[in-house]
């Protein structure tokens, strides 16, 4: 049976063909390999549909998706969810707001988890509008309650989150406001590590540019991302917290 739509929820049809679809779209850009990543996207206040463990997302099929509550229950279907399934259920927890999360390993995006980096330079007016900062979570060990711990204080506040030497994490207020945001992730990394990296220079976006950018970004109806930071406001700032 379909839920009926309600309170800008997809129902359940709507639901599961837009994990079909994204999961298919992570898959074909390399966003993920072999059985990795993981999408979900809520259907009521409590109830959401999620993807299962062991299967590739590029070739997810409708029976194989799981309905849960917030505590993880399985409501409908046969398969088992995956074990970062958790991760998904702290996002919604900590943040009501939230409808959809995504889970993958974007191969730039991933590189600087592993470096350590967090992608927050002020380089890209439609990074800044539609993300904003990325910060970086502290290494956890994949599938324990030590994931959605690292992640729980970004989740009101940012949009997205690189998670150290594993991968990256974005949610929104639907699975493809969440799925954009791991496309607009990866792109922002790549810039990063083409023109800070490779080429050695990056014009950052003045104080006042950015201003005008978080405008934007508001007027949008986007209260969360953080505030990208130059270079040089970083150093000043590192610098006055060894004073």
């Amino acid at each position: 049976m379909i839920e009926p739509n309600s309170n800008n929820y997809p129902n359940d049809e709507e639901a599961k063909q837009q994990i079909l679809e994204a999961g298919r779209r992570m898959y074909q850009k390399n966003f993920v390999a072999s059985n990795d990543g993981n999408l979900s996207v809520k259907v009521s206040d409590t109830t959401l549909w999620a993807t299962p463990t062991g299967v590739s997302k590029g070739f997810l099929t409708e029976n194989m998706l799981i309905k849960v509550d917030l505590n993880g229950k399985i409501l409908k279907g046969s398969w088992q969810p995956s074990s970062e399934l958790k991760m998904h259920l702290r996002v919604y927890r900590e943040n009501p707001e939230v409808k959809a999360v995504v889970h993958a390993h974007p191969p730039i995006a991933t590189s600087f988890s592993v470096a350590g980096i967090p992608l927050n330079r002020p380089i890209l007016a439609e990074a800044v509008v539609q993300l904003g900062e990325v910060p970086l979570a502290p290494y956890a060990t994949p599938g324990t309650l030590e994931v959605p711990d690292s992640i729980a204080p970004y989740c009101k506040t940012h949009n997205a989150v690189l998670l150290a030497n594993h991968g990256a994490l974005t949610w929104g207020n639907s699975l493809w406001q969440a799925y954009y945001r791991m496309e607009t992730l990866e792109y922002y990394a790549t810039v990063t590590l083409c023109a800070c990296v490779i080429l050695g220079r990056a014009n950052e976006l003045s104080e006042e540019q950015v201003n005008q950018l978080l405008e934007i970004r508001r007027s949008l109806g986007i209260l969360t991302g953080g505030r990208p930071q130059s270079k040089e406001a970083a150093n000043a700032q590192d610098l006055s917290s060894q004073t």
